[in-house]
């Protein structure tokens, strides 16, 4: 990336590949759902790996693929297929898998794609909360609605260390005073990776709140939460670090998902 060169950053939360029908995307319908946006690196959350549900499809692979993106990295919250019941799952190590090494098991998480050369990938664990979040949804034994208790699954971010920029993509936890701390603990480790940083992703807190927290510039200022007529803005671009310009922001309906896909275009500070 030239000195200085501007870039266009974003976050999608993928919600597994479903598409507005509630259905799984196929790899092509994928595809063809991101690929019209036009993005240098995007933070993708909800992101299925070899799922029977999704039909074994490698997401974080295929979201590449139709981006162009030279490099990309997925983080696994989840080993097994999400559900209420915690048999179906177990808690993933935090640890990064890219285009040299095939999703052989189901798993699911967060992914972050770059068409720009990275010079170095991190990832940080950041733990579950205790709460349960109440979800109305069939019974798969008898098809009736029901009241299911979802447990909080365990969070992850991943860094992406650019030429004069570092992005972070995550997804915090859906119980405010856990997502709080995530956050803070989230600010903490941005200092210590290459200035300035862009956080991106799903961050479950409401319109400006995450940048007061951690103390950042909000980017994209978009109510993004459900995305055929969104109320609330749940998915952020926040800048972390001073000298960091923000422009073009835009919320994207997209045939996937059920956010709005955030982007904007950022211009890193010159080097001296």
């Amino acid at each position: 990336m030239p000195d200085g060169a501007a870039l266009r950053v974003g976050t999608l939360n993928l919600a597994s590949g479903r598409g507005h029908d509630g259905r799984v995307l196929t790899s092509p319908a994928l595809a063809a759902a991101v690929a019209d946006l036009d993005v240098d690196v995007l933070a993708v959350q909800e992101v299925d790996t070899c799922q029977p549900r999704s039909g074994g499809t490698d997401q974080a692979a295929v979201l590449a693929g139709a981006l162009g993106a030279a490099d990309w990295r997925a983080a696994a919250t989840l080993d097994g297929t999400p559900s209420p019941f915690r048999r179906t799952w177990t808690a993933a190590e935090p640890a990064l898998r890219g285009p040299r090494t095939a999703g052989t098991a189901p798993a699911y998480g967060i992914a972050l794609v770059s068409r720009l050369p990275v010079r170095r990938w991190e990832v940080l664990g950041l733990g579950a909360g205790r709460a349960r979040l109440p979800l109305r949804a069939p019974d798969p034994t008898t098809g009736r609605p029901r009241l299911w208790w979802i447990p909080d699954e365990p969070r992850v971010a991943v860094a992406a260390c650019l030429d004069g920029l570092t992005v972070v993509g995550t997804h915090l936890s859906f119980a405010p005073p856990t997502s709080v701390g995530q956050l803070r603990r989230l600010r903490r480790w941005a200092a210590s990776l290459p200035g300035p940083v862009v956080l991106a992703g799903d961050l479950n807190l409401p319109g400006g709140l995450p940048a007061r927290l951690a103390g950042a510039t909000r980017l994209v200022s978009e109510p993004s939460f459900p995305a055929a007529a969104p109320r609330t803005q749940l998915d952020h671009l926040l800048a972390l670090g001073d000298g960091l310009a923000g422009s073009d922001p835009a919320a994207h309906h997209l045939r996937v998902g059920d956010h709005r896909a955030l982007t904007v275009t950022v211009r890193p500070p010159a080097t001296r």
